[in-house]
């Protein structure tokens, strides 16, 4: 790998957490300068504008946070128990990332019209409900799930019970409701989703 890219790399490294945590417009060029040491000629060399440099970041911090969530799922064979298995890093591995789950907060960040930004969570969104809806369709198709579950409506489910808890949790400055959310969910699946024999 070649230097710049090795540089280039580093800042959007470095940028990921300050944009994650303060947001677009309240990460000014000073503080991404401070978190990257170089100069704004620096950072501008390798990204035409700070909304590119923050579309980057996103992208990084995205995919640090999707790591984390899918985390061993490859271990559990039945559907149900992989799901529950996704649950479970997700409440387990919030830290990942600092300042909590990119996609929450990109999305609450770009709401009232960073267009680059938005679409960067949109598409962070459909990859999640993808992923989802791919263990949920393999577990109807192996007979592990019911047939009469909604692959795009029990993904959602899972995803806003776990970003609503992230939103509750920050107000109530507890993890408790993560872990509610985690407890819910596991028995919906449980009674709910999984096939009986």
């Amino acid at each position: 790998m070649k230097k710049g890219d090795r540089t280039r790399e580093r800042i959007i490294r470095q940028a990921a957490p300050l944009f994650n945590q303060r947001g677009y417009e309240g990460s000014s060029m000073q503080e991404i300068m401070a978190a990257t040491k170089l100069e704004k000629g620096g950072i501008y060399r390798h990204f035409p504008s700070k909304q590119q440099l923050a579309a980057e970041a996103f992208d990084y911090a995205w995919d640090e946070a999707r790591n984390a969530r899918r985390h061993d799922l490859d271990r559990d064979e039945n559907s149900v128990d992989k799901l529950k298995h996704f649950i479970a890093n997700f409440v387990e591995r919030r830290g990942s990332v600092p300042g909590g789950c990119p996609l929450l907060n990109t999305a609450t960040d770009s709401d009232d019209g960073n267009i680059v930004l938005r679409t960067r969570a949109r598409k962070a969104l459909q990859d999640w409900q993808s992923f989802l809806g791919s263990i949920i369709a393999n577990g109807i198709r192996k007979g592990e799930i019911r047939t009469d579950v909604a692959k795009a409506k029990l993904a959602n489910v899972i995803i806003a019970s776990l970003e609503g808890a992230i939103m509750i949790g920050r107000l109530e400055q507890s993890v408790e409701p993560l872990r509610h959310a985690q407890s819910h969910l596991d028995n919906y699946l449980e009674s709910k989703v999984r096939m009986k024999n």
